[in-house]
């Protein structure tokens, strides 16, 4: 049971009867089949053209050739003027020939096979009595009755005047798109103005009769185009390969429709062997087909899958995870942190003893170096002479007899001083190192600033016979 259209007599009040919609109304809407046949079939209304075959070369030149520093290209013979040396014939020269010149035996046309082109007219057609592709294409047909439009013979009997023809569009509410049209009558932009071609108008409605001639009084009326039933363009049915071209029916043209291209059951009687095609999806409301109960009915239950995201975790930088995989970092903490307390301490309490020794060696040894050097420049005080007579010996200076009393405390004390401070240094050393290597695994021992605060050191790594291999194996280099 296909849906009913309603014939007007003339006036859009006036329905004298309803007619089934045609099948090839109905059929598959395929854009990219109509776009494809109609961009082949308006190559075939093309005019040849091609510049003229001496453009260019209406000149006498000849190349100089090789040696004289300019290019190859032909030249302008003679002298005298100011043409003659200038490059000539080429494509990048003044008054030259166009790179290869287009000729009138271009493939200018093309063939469209016989099942497409049907293919696309029976899209356009249905494409036609949508509404909203009509309107979507730019037609003004809010105040129509219905879509299509179709109206009785009888009313196109008298349209031998351009007047009874506007009267009768008027009647029926179409003449807006007519007057649409011939508002758009404008200039073309572009240089096609000069060639032939310089005024532009949108399309209009398109009456579709079945009469041997089509009525006179549509001709002289812009925008509006007529056809036969049994030979429809493409070119008229989607101008510029768009689809929803506003159609104006007859009624016998509306119903011979079903003769000219078939139904679903029966094949044409006018195009030999043809029949309409089939829809890919006879319903494309694809959430309506998902949605209905006998899909749903048979599909099952959805099954719902709870994915719980897992997120990793680093346990070095993350101690609430290094608990759970260690249960006993915990105490392990806790004793690296009371180590490096008692580490701290010792450090702190070797480094205060190392402070102290130093300034002591160091003291011995500026005392040791005064005396010795007073004693080399044979400095005598006031008392020496008389402490001298009482003694009843031969005269000492006091402060030789200093140092004759010093030496051997200090060379037996140096030396001890020495060990000490070593043992303090290293033993320091390695504890520093220790708990440091606990807390950063990236750490590296560092010399204790009493190191090279110490001028001792720096004395003894400078002055000793082996002051090299001295200072080395007090900074621990020496193997």
């Amino acid at each position: 049971m296909r849906p009913l259209v309603r014939v007007f007599n003339g006036n859009k009040s006036d329905v004298s009867a309803q007619v089934p919609l045609p099948a090839v109304l109905a059929s598959p809407i395929r854009l990219d089949i109509v776009q494809f046949v109609h961009s082949n079939l308006a190559k075939n209304s093309r005019q040849a053209y091609a510049v003229n075959v001496e453009a260019g070369h209406q000149t006498s030149a000849i190349s100089w050739g090789t040696g004289r520093a300019v290019s190859r290209i032909p030249r302008v013979s003679g002298g005298g003027t100011h043409r003659a040396g200038q490059g000539a014939f080429g494509n990048m020269c003044r008054g030259g020939r166009m790179f290869a010149p287009t000729k009138t035996w271009r493939r200018w046309h093309r063939k469209v096979n016989v099942n497409q082109k049907r293919f696309a007219v029976t899209s356009a057609l249905a494409a036609s009595a949508l509404a909203p592709l009509v309107l979507a294409r730019g037609h003004k047909v809010e105040q129509l009755p219905e879509v299509p439009l179709v109206v009785a013979d009888a009313a196109f009997n008298d349209l031998g005047k351009t007047k009874a023809a506007v009267a009768l569009l008027k009647a029926l509410d179409a003449y807006d798109d007519v007057q649409a049209a011939k508002d758009s009558h404008r200039v073309r932009a572009g240089k096609g103005k000069a060639r032939n071609r310089r005024y532009v108008q949108r399309r209009g409605p398109l009456v579709i009769h079945n009469e041997k001639h089509a009525p006179l009084g549509f001709r002289n009326l812009p925008g509006i185009e007529t056809a036969n039933v049994t030979r429809l363009n493409l070119l008229q049915l989607a101008p510029g390969g768009h689809l929803g071209r506003f159609i104006i029916w007859t009624q016998s043209a509306f119903q011979a429709l079903d003769a000219v291209f078939g139904t679903l059951t029966t094949k044409s009687t006018q195009k030999h062997g043809y029949s309409l095609p089939y829809a890919k999806l006879t319903n494309p409301d694809l959430s309506r087909i998902i949605n209905s109960d006998e899909v749903q009915s048979a599909l099952r239950p959805i099954r719902k899958q709870n994915h719980i995201k897992l997120i990793k975790k680093n346990p070095l930088k993350n101690w609430g995870v290094m608990v759970k995989l260690n249960p006993h970092a915990p105490v392990e903490r806790r004793h690296a942190i009371l180590a490096n307390e008692a580490n701290r301490k010792r450090v702190r309490f070797n480094e205060l003893l190392f402070g102290l020794v130093s300034r002591s060696l160091w003291l011995s040894r500026c005392f040791l170096v005064l005396t010795h050097f007073a004693a080399s420049q044979n400095l005598e005080t006031r008392g020496d002479q008389a402490w001298s007579q009482r003694r009843g010996q031969q005269e000492v200076p006091r402060h030789q007899e200093a140092t004759k009393g010093l030496l051997l405390p200090i060379a037996c004390v140096s030396p001890f001083c020495f060990g000490v401070c070593s043992f303090v240094r290293h033993s320091s050393r390695q504890n520093i190192t220790i708990c440091e290597t606990k807390n950063n695994s990236n750490a590296r021992s560092r010399p204790l600033a009493s190191d090279i605060s110490c001028p001792i050191l720096r004395h003894r790594r400078h002055h000793h016979p082996q002051g090299s291999a001295v200072g080395s194996w007090w900074h621990g280099s020496a193997a």
